[in-house]
């Protein structure tokens, strides 16, 4: 061996002869079952292949690669074992030219027919298994380097690399290792063909480019759908936490996509198949999540919620047709078990996203949610508000506003008063998620009077939440308001409100707004008292959560007045009506209208602000839903409109001939209640109905002429009333202007005079007689004389707009 090798390395030339030579001995000898003879002329093409290098090395590449495939054809186990041995050593061998005419085809068919070996021998089956594992991974190593080689990527290659070793890798106990733990070393670790298997597809993965990821995927999707491994789903989830751990980072959301495109094609089959694979991208999605940016947010979210609104319309179907025995209800509980997978993978999805990327997806998913009350839409809204929540949990918040933009919170306010009590309830609980900062939430969940056991956290509010209150807390307590009148409220929804109720309070009421907050108290109170909607139990139930919000406010903010007062009112309805007070029940015993003391009085709340020195003037207003929206101009404009109506009233006076024109009665807190009453308001509308009734029928039967006229008679009063005031202001203009003229006319005459004298001279010295010229240039001084403009007029300064020219 040792000459062998010395003489091909003084005549590299004659390496390819060589390489001729033995591969038709050894072709000899496995004809002729010589397997020792094989061996030994396959060690020395090996040992040839590692000493010798030179451009002439591709000619002895070609012998040795038919050495290789003759034995991998042979029926020998260990003529297959030991061609594979000696592939995988010229596979980490780096050439120093490459070979655009080699193809490794055979090779990739026979390594993953090896990988599927079912040799009767236990022993022997894993050792042709760990072969042809090995020899794929020698293929993938000597291809992928090289760009000009065979493409080991294309479809044909990818449908046999793939299977063979996902085929190994089923047929253990899996997980064989933690899919995020580092690819084992060291040849001790590689007996068993499925961690084998694993590294190689580690390897794989982690050598694919962007356009090649899809040619990776495929060949999973398709091994797992024809060996049903989709149910259960372990497996599946295993193989992709290993893909998602090895690709590149920055090519994660591909698998995203790739799966979601999957279940695309999947929408037909069984609810047990697809929740499998959602409860599949729910487990990887996370690992994307935080290499997601841009556009493949919002289209993975969207395409969740395509996702859930098909399910939504399967689940609708087939629970109409188990109402009508037409299918059993297992596969509506299958189409649930799918729906809550979609709502899984799409918060685990947003818990590992920025929180501004939350804030888009939660406004995203309320932008999707209709707002019409068929029976397919409010299931439909149920999913959403719960994907909505799911993404809620999620999100910290630091600062209110940032949390609620008005677009968001204006759509979540509205769907809080609509008549489903399980909407109220869920909207709620994304209220509370929102605005919990100091996880007090699991605190405030049900009633209570004795808020010392709580221990909340309460701290002070920031100038940021006072402006927040400020502009958004009307619409807070007004939609708190109007859900606590619906007569569909059960206990929980109104335990609901009081949670929300209570976290404003905690995370924002300030000495500014705390008014609010007891005007809402005491609009409850009332509510309880004069609602002919509500039951007797709802109504004692509304009297309890009033005690409770009561307690509360003197914690947040320091009324020591109110305080006291608040435990004068708990000690007396302990005493003598204990049903006024929480915990909530379904059902009471007492059936008395409560009255007197066990109330609260507005008179007495009224003081302890006053005591505070608070302006309690707001307390005394109600909280009626049917009143005008809190931003309206009586609400909102008050302080600022009776300047704003002198200064109007007092620039009618610059208006010359102009009659100020008083309100007939005194502008007082009455005539305005009067004034934006709703009988008033009917008939100022059924009054400018008929108006327009009245004119329409006037233009539509009314002749020509009789319009003229009354045209005509418009514009003749307001010719008038110009002319009036064109005069009066011209008769001050016109004297001062004729002076003016006077005088420079004058002057002119006096220049005239003595320039004539002197031309009349200077012509009698030259010529003793009058010259015409010095006619003509007593013409043209006159003409070189002008009269000065006219001054602007007064009106014309002060009216430009009628004067445009």
């Amino acid at each position: 061996m040792e000459k062998l090798t010395f003489y091909a390395l003084s005549s590299p030339e004659k390496l390819d002869r060589i390489g001729e030579y033995l591969y038709q001995k050894a072709a000899r000898d496995i004809y002729r079952r010589r397997n020792g003879l094989v061996v030994i002329a396959m060690e020395a093409m090996d040992q040839l292949l590692l000493a010798c290098h030179g451009p002439t090395l591709n000619l002895f590449v070609e012998s040795f690669l038919k050495m290789v495939q003759k034995l991998l054809e042979s029926t020998e186990p260990q003529l297959q074992i030991l061609a594979t041995q000696s592939f995988v050593r010229f596979a980490n061998i780096e050439e120093d030219t490459p070979s655009y005419h080699r193809r490794y085809d055979f090779f990739v068919s026979k390594f993953s027919a090896m990988c599927h070996s079912n040799h009767t021998n236990r022993e022997w089956c894993n050792k042709i298994r760990l072969a042809g594992i090995r020899g794929l991974q020698g293929v993938v190593r000597k291809t992928v380097s090289d760009d000009l080689v065979e493409n080991i990527w294309e479809p044909v290659h990818m449908d046999k690399i793939m299977p063979s070793l996902l085929y190994n890798m089923q047929n253990t106990r899996y997980p064989v290792s933690q899919p995020d733990s580092p690819a084992p070393h060291g040849e001790e670790d590689r007996q068993d063909p499925p961690t084998l298997a694993e590294t190689c597809m580690r390897e794989l993965v982690g050598r694919a480019s962007f356009g090649h990821i899809k040619s990776v995927l495929r060949p999973v999707l398709r091994h797992l759908d024809l060996h049903k491994l989709w149910v259960p789903n372990e497996f599946a989830i295993h193989s992709f936490k290993i893909i998602m751990f090895s690709i590149q980072s920055q090519y994660s959301y591909t698998v995203v996509e790739t799966l979601m495109a999957h279940l695309d094609d999947n929408s037909t089959s069984s609810p047990e198949i697809r929740t499998s694979i959602a409860d599949v991208l729910s487990k990887i999605i996370a690992i994307a999540a935080g290499e997601s940016v841009g556009p493949s947010v919002l289209e993975i979210i969207n395409s969740l919620l395509n996702h859930l609104r098909v399910s939504v319309s399967k689940l609708a179907k087939a629970e109409d047709s188990a109402r009508h025995k037409l299918a059993s209800k297992e596969d509506s509980n299958h189409e649930k078990l799918y729906q809550e997978a979609l709502i899984n993978a799409l918060g685990e999805f947003a818990n590992h996203l920025p929180d501004y990327q939350k804030i888009e997806i939660m406004m995203f998913i309320m932008s999707k949610v209709p707002h019409s009350e068929q029976e397919g839409d409010v299931l439909l809204q149920s999913m959403l508000l719960k994907s909505l929540l799911k993404v809620g949990t999620k999100y910290q918040t630091i600062q209110l506003n940032q949390a609620f933009p008005v677009v968001f919170l204006e759509r979540l306010l509205r769907m809080s008063g609509g008549p489903n009590p399980d909407m109220r309830l869920l909207v709620n609980k994304i209220l509370h998620t929102l605005l919990d900062r100091h996880h007090n939430l699991d605190k405030l969940l049900k009633p209570t009077v004795d808020v010392d056991s709580l221990k909340l956290t309460i701290t002070k509010s920031s100038r940021l939440d006072a402006i927040f209150i400020r502009k958004h807390g009307g619409d807070f307590f007004l939609t708190l308001y109007e859900s606590l009148e619906l007569s569909s409220n059960t206990v929980e929804t109104i335990e609901a409100a009081y949670t929300t109720t209570a976290l404003i309070c905690i995370e924002l009421v300030c000495e500014e707004s705390v008014c609010d907050l007891l005007r809402l108290i005491m609009s409850i109170q009332d509510l309880a008292l004069t609602s002919s909607k509500l039951s007797l139990h709802q109504k004692y139930q509304l009297h309890a959560i009033v005690a409770s919000l009561l307690v509360l406010v003197p914690y947040c903010v320091p009324l020591t007045s109110l305080q006291s007062y608040a435990d004068k009112i708990i000690a007396t309805r302990i005493a003598k009506a204990p049903y006024l007070l929480p915990p909530l029940s379904r059902e009471y015993e007492s059936t008395v209208v409560p009255a007197g003391e066990v109330l609260l009085d507005q008179a007495q709340i009224t003081s302890c602000l006053a005591d505070a020195g608070l302006d309690a003037t707001q307390i005394s207003r109600p909280h009626a839903g049917s009143l005008q929206h809190r931003h309206s101009w009586v609400d909102s404009g008050m302080g600022a409109s009776s300047t704003e109506m002198n200064m109007e009233v007092d620039s009618v006076s610059s208006s010359p001939g102009v009659v100020k024109k008083f309100p007939e009665e005194e502008l007082t807190f009455e005539s305005l209640k009067r004034i934006l009453s709703p009988e008033n308001v009917e008939s100022k509308k059924e009054a400018e109905e008929e108006m327009r009734l009245r004119l329409f029928e006037t233009y539509r039967n009314a002749p020509f002429t009789e319009l003229v006229r009354q045209t005509e008679a418009r514009g003749d009063v307001l010719n008038e009333r110009l002319d009036q005031l064109l005069k009066k202001l011209a008769a001050k203009q016109i004297p001062r202007y004729l002076s003016e003229r006077r005088d420079v006319e004058r002057e002119r005459d006096r220049e005239e005079d003595q320039r004539s004298e002197e031309d009349s001279e200077e012509e009698r010295d030259r010529f003793g007689s009058h010259s015409p010229h010095g006619h003509s240039r007593s013409h043209s001084s006159d003409r070189e004389i002008q009269l000065p403009p006219a001054p602007q007029p007064l009106y014309e300064s002060l009216f430009p707009e009628l004067f445009v020219y």
